[in-house]
């Protein structure tokens, strides 16, 4: 929520609104599935009984039922009726459920309350924007308003009659205009969300759902309300394609006169363009948080098991932790970073230094529960000779790369990094890991997720993510890697979050005191952990979330 810390009602508080269901559906071949699909023969199963084998500890997720993206994404939570469901925080780590904040009431949301955004109006005064489906099912844009600023968790909102604000006109799909983001203020002081003319367009990318768009600060690690505007300053545009299922973002420059956005050259405009995160990852949103300077992004990951397990399981889907997100000083791209306030769940901690790891070997990190840990590692790599040959045609496909040399095929310099959610003998392991590549006067890092022999059970989506990181390695000698590892989640961050993954896995054997975390090396030349810092991680208040 835009500039929340500057509300008289709140000193600093995070008011997230979300909703949850249980929604079963039949698994496909996608990496992530639709936010907006609905099947209402399933909408009324029972979730009493929910299975906690391998429910995250320290990730938002509600008591059952499905959830999905941030603010305002929404579900049916039975036959016939759409909620949005609230819950609060001030340091979105520990939170309490309230009840529902949003639910159809009116003729312009009668049908259902879906995705939008919050923004903060002169005086403090928080608004939301939202998705509503009126009686013909067209998608119209709704406002609402809290009904008494004094309330610090803003508990109830009003809807008012003169909603909705933004209809779409004729000959403009109904059924594909939503998402509305948060508003910026112009110079003039108007108010901006839509014009008569696109912000920006993309040939055949489909249609875009969750877009985001705010500004970022070409130097220092501040972030920017949504409204600044001026010198120094560069925008991101977001976008989720519903074609790929992955999000994309564009760097580039905003022109207020003529409400227009142009990505620089640097920036690819398709579907080979940057992400957020390169695995399981959608329908993201951030929010500029005042009282720390910063921009926080928060996304969603869905589940990967089966439709029948989630079932059984009596819940699905999970919010990713909040990360701060910045311009690299190389202005091509973002890094993003877990907010500091995870530290407050870290508990017991070890440390390994200066340990060579040989060609072909690994070691075991011991002393925590690794099925939900936090884990931070300096490699120091050489011998880029015995680089494995770059080919051209994988500039555009990092996933298929990694599909193709996995963990456990032997290259040059790596794959090496981490096996975590590890059985004791390895049947079951989900392998981070970096591989250097040599191409024509440079070097190329590739990135991955391969989580193919995560879990002994049949019948699992197990895809590999991958992304190339932007490092010289060759001057620098050194990479980074962090882990956030919570029973089924794994989320990493390259060379300090210039590239990050997310997967969803399911072990079998790996589960709580039996899950392994180990360090390996199947490359050709040596690497040096030169420190590894690791921590149990505590479980938060989750008071009805």
């Amino acid at each position: 929520m835009e500039r929340a810390n500057s509300c008289r009602w709140t000193a600093w508080l995070a008011v997230v609104l979300v909703h949850w269901c249980l929604c079963v559906r039949e698994r496909n071949k996608v990496a992530v599935e639709a936010s907006h699909v609905v099947y209402e023969s399933l909408q009324s199963v029972p979730a009493s009984v929910v299975d906690s084998k391998l429910r995250t500890g320290y990730h938002f997720q509600p008591p059952k039922h499905w959830i999905n993206g941030t603010l305002l994404q929404p579900q049916r939570l039975r036959v016939g009726q759409h909620r949005v469901a609230h819950s609060v925080s001030t340091d979105l780590i520990n939170w309490v459920a309230l009840e529902p904040a949003i639910y159809p009431s009116k003729p312009f949301d009668i049908k259902g309350c879906w995705s939008g955004s919050a923004t903060i109006l002169p005086g403090n005064k928080p608004l939301i924007l939202y998705t509503g489906l009126d009686p013909r099912e067209r998608q119209v844009q709704n406002i609402a308003y809290p009904k008494n600023l004094s309330d610090p968790y803003l508990r109830e909102w009003v809807k008012p009659d003169f909603n909705p604000v933004i209809a779409p006109d004729d000959g403009v799909n109904a059924s594909a205009f939503r998402d509305p983001t948060t508003a910026w203020r112009g110079p003039g002081g108007h108010w901006k969300l839509v014009a008569k003319h696109s912000l920006h367009s993309a040939r055949d990318t489909g249609m875009w759902e969750c877009p985001d768009f705010y500004p970022v600060a070409l130097k220092g690690t501040r972030g920017l309300d949504t409204s600044v505007y001026g010198h120094g300053v560069k925008y991101v545009l977001k976008v989720s394609l519903d074609i790929t299922r992955y999000e994309y973002y564009t760097v580039g420059k905003y022109y207020h006169d003529k409400d227009k956005y142009v990505p620089d050259a640097t920036s690819a405009d398709d579907h080979t363009g940057l992400r957020y995160d390169y695995g399981n990852f959608y329908a993201s949103k951030t929010f500029f948080d005042g009282k720390k300077q910063r921009r926080i992004l928060w996304g969603w990951a869905n589940e990967s098991d089966t439709s029948e397990v989630d079932k059984a399981k009596g819940w699905a889907g999970i919010q990713t932790i909040p990360r701060t997100i910045l311009l690299d000083g190389s202005g091509r791209q973002l890094v993003q970073w877990p907010i500091e306030e995870i530290e407050s769940v870290r508990g017991k901690h070890v440390v390994v230094e200066h340990k060579r790891i040989p060609s072909g070997g690994f070691f075991e990190v011991n002393g925590i529960d690794s099925s939900q840990a936090d884990v931070e590692v300096s490699f120091d790599v050489s011998g880029l000779e015995k680089a494995e040959d770059f080919h051209p045609s994988w500039a555009t496909d990092a996933e298929a790369l990694c599909g193709r040399k996995t963990a456990d095929v032997k290259g040059g310099v790596g794959p090496f990094g981490l096996l975590v959610l590890a059985s004791a003998n390895m049947e079951e392991k989900t392998a981070v890991f970096f591989r250097v590549f040599k191409a024509d006067h440079k070097h190329v890092v590739l990135m991955c997720h391969d989580p193919t022999r995560s879990s002994l059970r049949a019948g699992l989506y197990k895809p590999t993510f991958a992304g190339f990181v932007d490092v010289d390695i060759a001057k620098t000698g050194k990479i980074s890697l962090r882990s956030l590892i919570d029973n089924s989640v794994v989320e990493s961050f390259g060379a300090k979050g210039k590239t990050c993954i997310t997967s969803r896995v399911y072990p079998s054997l790996a589960i709580g005191e039996d899950a392994h975390l180990f360090i390996f090396n199947n490359g050709s030349t040596d690497v040096k952990v030169s420190e590894l810092n690791a921590w149990e991680m505590k479980k938060p208040l989750m008071n009805g979330a």
